[in-house]
């Protein structure tokens, strides 16, 4: 039981998926303050609105708090901005510089819808010429 666990506990991807969640969580607190503490008071100065947070409706007794919604979907956004921009398009521009180095195209060739109804004409007469039923 225990060697099983080992064997999880050492495998690559359980270890980086462990590095991510951490390094995600910093991640958060940084990208909650900038929303805090510059997002929220620029569009502050521009509705007039300084907490969202208290915004509610009432429906048959029930009280409904969008504000939170408001700004959970800015968190959001901010978040998947600031992953973009600062994770996912820096490493992509290392791997392009990476493949160039190498002397391999940037980016395979998409084939064209020509060529990919070709393909699939392809597939299927070669796979009702085996001989057996489909």
């Amino acid at each position: 039981m225990l060697k099983g666990f080992k064997e999880f506990i050492s495998r690559g991807n359980v270890v980086e998926l462990a590095v991510a969640v951490v390094m995600g969580a910093a991640f958060s607190a940084i990208v909650n303050a900038l929303v805090t503490d510059l997002v929220m008071p620029l569009i502050t100065a521009i509705f007039g609105k300084q907490d969202y947070s208290t915004l509610t409706f009432t429906l048959n007794k029930s009280v409904f708090y969008y504000g939170k919604f408001i700004n959970a979907v800015i968190s959001f956004i901010a978040i998947a901005a600031g992953v973009y921009f600062f994770i996912v398009m820096p490493i992509n521009k290392l791997n392009e510089r990476s493949r160039t180095r190498r002397g391999l195209p940037a980016k395979a060739p998409e084939p064209s819808e020509l060529e990919l109804l070709t393909d699939i004409r392809d597939a299927l007469t070669m796979g009702g010429n085996r001989g057996g039923a489909n």
